[in-house]
């Protein structure tokens, strides 16, 4: 990982967003703490944070921005299995094991992380019960979306329905619980072609034909949905 970079933002007890985070919802006490054990990182974007198969020395707290979550096979072939956004647990089943990571950890925007030490993260754990509680929620919130993920490739009969199921959950990723579903289009057509399992030129003129029907608008790289229900639709 790069050299790590102190940020002057808030605090985990200070932050504003805390109660809207699965795992950062936690008391003054816990969180205070966890002020004390974290340190802050901030990252450029296309960062990495940690490498698949790296031995684990850690957990991350992702506090602003977006990260890709990938995996290489022996020949070279990246399979992008997931993005992860602020409130997201980084590195958490490779610490809780005490295994090499799993999944190579990179950033597609400027991006703020609290870097904890497995030993520190450990003790956290068993001397704060919420801790724990929050840990196994993170856990069951990471097996439901890896099965989704399985659910999209594999059943979804179309590639406007993947793509469409893709949009739909980077928006919920980067929004955290906002109404407004607007993200920045941090990943490339490839990449998303990656996670679509479809190609890349396909993913650019299902772009063009949603954002012709108004189901998406685009600023830039900023992307809005505006009718989410046809994307659903879409999605089966």
């Amino acid at each position: 990982m790069p050299p790590k970079v102190r940020h002057p933002a808030e605090s985990c007890a200070q932050c504003s967003h805390r109660t809207l985070r699965l795992f950062c919802n936690l008391s003054e006490n816990a969180s205070h703490r966890l002020d004390e054990i974290g340190v802050q990182v901030a990252l450029p974007s296309r960062a990495v944070v940690f490498r698949e198969s790296q031995p684990s020395n850690g957990v991350f707290v992702v506090c602003e921005g977006l990260l890709k979550l990938s995996a290489a096979s022996r020949d070279g072939r990246v399979m992008i299995l997931r993005l992860a956004g602020a409130g997201d647990l980084l590195g958490l089943s490779a610490a809780l094991n005490g295994l090499r990571y799993e999944v190579t950890a990179e950033t597609l925007e400027p991006t703020i992380l609290k870097s904890v030490r497995r030993d520190d993260f450990m003790e956290f754990l068993h001397n704060y019960v919420e801790v724990g509680e929050k840990t196994s929620q993170v856990l069951a919130k990471e097996y439901r979306e890896v099965f989704l993920d399985a659910r999209r490739l594999a059943l979804s009969g179309s590639a406007s329905g993947r793509l469409a199921r893709l949009l739909l959950d980077w928006a919920a990723t980067a929004n955290c619980g906002k109404p407004e579903l607007r993200f920045t289009m941090a990943l490339t057509h490839e990449e998303l072609a990656n996670m679509a399992g479809t190609a890349r030129e396909t993913v650019t003129r299902l772009l063009n034909q949603f954002e012709r029907d108004g189901v998406i608008t685009r600023h830039g790289a900023t992307l809005v949905i505006l009718s989410p229900g046809e994307l659903e639709q879409l999605s089966g």
